[in-house]
């Protein structure tokens, strides 16, 4: 299943359970009902929603997305002398020289070298998918 797809299905899923959660836990009372027995229960239901929606959240949005940055951190600290990189701006080349938080890249057939941050590597001709297994 696509990444993004099952992100905006987690979403979808969270932004659910939380308007049921909220619309279980409102209370209807009464002139006559004691406020302490009638709402006692639902805040704790309503507490409980709300820790499994940050809990959903965590493992849905926040997690994948941990791992997506460590993997890409390592490909651009793996980068050797001779591999083909494209930028994040779309500029493919070849790396020339690397440094602790540049890489000097031949664009193209005339030689001509740019210095670029690491952080600007957008894939390695290694993996065209930092997503990949």
């Amino acid at each position: 299943m696509n990444s993004k797809i099952a992100r905006a299905l987690s979403l979808i899923a969270v932004v659910a359970i939380f308007c049921l959660s909220l619309a279980g836990c409102t209370t209807s009372g009464t002139a006559g009902t004691d406020a302490s027995a009638s709402g006692g229960g639902n805040t704790l239901f309503m507490i409980g929603y709300i820790a499994v929606i940050f809990v959903l959240i965590y493992f849905f949005m926040v997690r994948p997305e941990k791992k997506r940055k460590k993997k890409l951190d390592e490909m651009r600290e793996s980068v050797s002398v001779g591999d083909q990189i494209t930028t994040i701006g779309g500029i493919v080349g070849k790396i020339v020289h690397v440094k602790d938080d540049f890489v000097v890249i031949e664009t193209s057939e005339d030689r001509v070298r740019i210095e670029i941050a690491k952080w600007a590597i957008g894939n390695t001709g290694k993996t065209t998918d930092p997503d990949a297994k």
